[in-house]
């Protein structure tokens, strides 16, 4: 049995295709646990035997009967915000929201928690040539980050006592398929000519196709080496921001029949510190500014190893860029 927290969302719908493509004794029953009263229909489509049940983290409404007669199975948890509008969310959720969940799991008796986490609490390469591996010391990366360190840190602290196993698995920036509404607004800026460029652009970022991330949180679920670590999951390589910007463009105008201004948003480098400051400031007020925040980490280099990944837990990225792209936009603009 496998168990899903944020199924209906853009990583969990990910999740629960490679599941329904790779079906195994394991896999016999699937429960998701979504927000009350929210939209599971593409859940259901992909999924048509899964048993959903209702739930907020928040409160830890939902959790008995999500847990109940599921000793020994496993739980994945995408779950998480990551662009609240107050500050205090990012700690009500992915910290304390985490930690309910994983008490209530370890309570219930189920073996493994694989937990989602992301590059934040590691922040921001120290030079550009440098990759995270998963002896990386933390650094966290204003509240968001904090919370997903703080999130890690009480999770591998309960897999200590033995009463659960825990996965972390650290997540950059991903893409693909059943994305939000913020996906589109971004290819329309590249197509547009409004991407921004912030510095020369060559500064490196790790990147998740969905697929590949689902593919390395299923093994993570499975493997017998992996309790109590944590694993980076990313593309096979880092791209540079001007790769990522001249792919989506090549491919909007060549096979999507879009017709791109051939321009972008160039920026001086000291714009994404002045952004660092003012999202450091607005987050003291206990606000949260998502175009402030991602212009702060334009000009940054945040790019990982999969290395162990590989190594311990067979993990095989099958989706680069360009491929993953495609089907990205395949999704917004069918032909």
């Amino acid at each position: 049995m496998i168990l899903i927290t944020g199924a209906n969302g853009w990583l969990g719908l990910g999740l629960a295709e490679w599941i329904s493509k790779h079906k195994n004794e394991q896999t016999s029953e699937i429960r998701a646990l979504v927000l009350p009263n929210s939209d599971s229909q593409k859940l259901r489509a992909i999924l048509p035997n899964v048993r959903i049940f209702s739930g907020d983290l928040s409160n830890g409404s939902g959790l008995v009967d999500f847990f109940d007669g599921a000793e020994g199975a496993r739980l994945i948890h995408t779950a998480g915000v990551i662009h609240p509008k107050k500050v205090q969310e990012f700690y009500a959720v992915n910290r304390d929201g985490t930690s309910r969940l994983l008490e209530a799991a370890a309570s219930a008796g189920l073996w493994r928690a694989v937990v989602v986490s992301s590059n934040s609490p590691c922040g921001c390469n120290p030079h550009p040539d440098h990759l995270f591996d998963e002896s990386s010391p933390y650094n966290p990366y204003m509240n968001y980050g904090r919370s997903k360190m703080e999130m890690e840190l009480n999770a591998l602290n309960l897999h200590a006592t033995g009463r659960i196993e825990v996965v972390v698995i650290r997540a950059p920036w991903f893409y693909g398929p059943n994305q939000p509404p913020r996906q589109k607004l971004f290819f329309e800026m590249v197509r547009d000519g409004k991407a921004p460029i912030v510095g020369n652009g060559e500064n490196k970022r790790s990147m998740a196709y969905i697929e590949n991330l689902a593919q390395g949180l299923f093994l993570a679920a499975e493997s017998p080496v992996a309790g109590g670590k944590a694993y980076w999951i990313a593309d096979e390589r880092s791209y540079s921001m001007n790769e990522v910007v001249d792919t989506i463009e090549r491919l909007l105008e060549n096979e999507f029949g879009q017709k791109c201004t051939h321009k972008r948003m160039r920026l001086p480098g000291f714009a994404s510190e002045v952004a660092w400051m003012l999202d450091a400031s607005i987050q003291k007020l206990g606000m949260y500014h998502q175009k402030i925040h991602v212009l702060s980490e334009m000009n940054k280099t945040i790019a990982c190893s999969v290395e162990k990944a590989k190594a311990e837990l067979g993990y095989k990225p099958q989706v680069a860029l360009e491929e993953g792209m495609r089907r990205s936009l395949r999704e917004i603009y069918p032909h």
